[in-house]
């Protein structure tokens, strides 16, 4: 899988969500792949593991005030802080986002399965894989907000055949 299929999915996928979901246009940024631990960094950040004969880690991060306007969007009210609606919102993008990517991937991957999004919101925290590969990352320009989605996938170590079970999560994700 190349870096640049992976970009045309994240960002078919991810215009898809936003023009038909949220009624909002995004603009392309510059992607690029990152090798390095992810530095410290605040807002809303959503990840979603990925499991199958490939596996990994799919993330959507954006600023509090981006966060809150995306759920006023999706959920037609709006929001003065983050709560609960607003990061369940975010959660909800993600999945949509991640599994339209996952969707497109399978064509080419085979059957991949998606775990429950998890959505932290803060300041100053880092996020890291278990794995060392590296990570697409495709920015968005929403007005003068950068929304970023970030994929990392490789070929899984233990490429018996995925078996999905409604009842529990495909993947695993650790978060320090």
């Amino acid at each position: 899988m190349t870096h640049e299929k992976l970009v045309a999915f994240i960002r078919t996928s991810t215009r898809d969500v936003f023009t038909t979901m949220l009624g909002l246009e995004l603009t392309d940024g510059e992607p690029f792949i990152k090798e390095e631990a992810p530095a410290p960094t605040d807002g809303v950040l959503a990840l979603i593991g990925l499991a199958g004969r490939w596996a990994g880690s799919g993330t959507f991060s954006c600023t509090a005030p981006t966060a809150m306007r995306l759920a006023s969007q999706l959920l037609m009210q709006s929001y003065e802080a983050i709560d609960e609606e607003v990061l369940d919102a975010v959660g909800e993008i993600t999945n949509m986002v991640i599994g339209n990517v996952k969707t497109a991937l399978e064509e080419e991957l085979g059957p991949m399965g998606l775990s429950i999004p998890t959505v932290i919101y803060g300041r100053n925290f880092t996020t890291r894989s278990i794995g060392h590969s590296k990570w697409t990352v495709v920015p968005f320009h929403l007005d003068t907000e950068i929304i970023e989605v970030h994929l990392c996938l490789a070929p899984s170590k233990d490429p018996a055949p995925l078996r999905i079970q409604k009842d529990h999560p495909a993947a695993v994700l650790s978060i320090e």
